[in-house]
């Protein structure tokens, strides 16, 4: 594989001995090229402008812009750049949201040594790359979102307000803590409440916590 031909890649991470870490780790590979180095996701973007590259390999936790409002905001753009999320992170509740954001992978840093080539190598080539041991919760995550996706879509007609309420509802509030915590009056609170019986067809208040529970709004614990 000539240069040319090789993977472009775009690092940013705020640590300059981070970045020069893994780019060393990328440089022993000839099918991989680092064309540009960022220290936040706002100069990430700038690069990703000018240089065009194949992947932008974005550390989750950066000032500025973070590597979650990064991605999304290359994915409005419609950049045509795949993302490898890198964190410190080992937990594997980030998955799912790093995912939903439009990242193509995700790798936490402590495997970078072993697997970040690999990683580069499979986003580029339009794969999703997550490391094993999350594999199996990302499954379970994807099902149980496919599952509910109906009432999803009724979630998302709801307002911000009306929101507000349906969670409150199902946490056992009565009108009258509600609008103090709300600032609006029990009255006004019974009215949203209408308005939530009549978009999800919700009648007590144990629908409100079954609803709330399938689509994660709840604590359980």
């Amino acid at each position: 594989m000539t240069r040319s031909d090789a993977i472009r890649v775009v690092l940013a991470d705020d640590h300059l001995v981070v970045r020069a870490g893994l780019k060393a780790l990328l440089a022993t590979n000839k099918d991989i090229e680092v064309v540009g180095e960022a220290a936040n996701g706002r100069e990430a973007i700038a690069l990703v402008d000018r240089l065009a590259p194949d992947v932008v390999v974005l550390d989750l936790d950066m000032p500025v812009m973070d590597g979650v409002a990064a991605t999304k905001e290359l994915v409005q753009r419609n950049a045509g750049v795949r993302v490898l999320i890198l964190t410190m992170h080992a937990e594997d509740e980030y998955l799912v949201t790093l995912l939903e954001s439009g990242a193509s992978g995700y790798l936490v840093k402590n495997a970078a040594d072993r697997e970040l080539a690999d990683a580069v190598r499979a986003v580029a080539a339009g794969d999703t790359y997550v490391q094993p041991t999350a594999a199996r919760t990302l499954a379970r995550r994807v099902t149980r979102h496919a599952e509910h996706a109906d009432e999803r879509e009724q979630y998302s007609h709801l307002s911000e307000r009306e929101r507000d309420v349906l969670v409150l509802v199902a946490g056992g509030y009565s009108a009258s803590e509600i609008g103090e915590r709300l600032f609006i009056s029990p009255k006004t609170v019974e009215t949203y409440k209408q308005r939530i019986t009549e978009k999800l067809h919700l009648s007590h208040r144990a629908d409100y916590v079954q609803f709330c529970l399938r689509l994660g709004l709840l604590k359980t614990t």
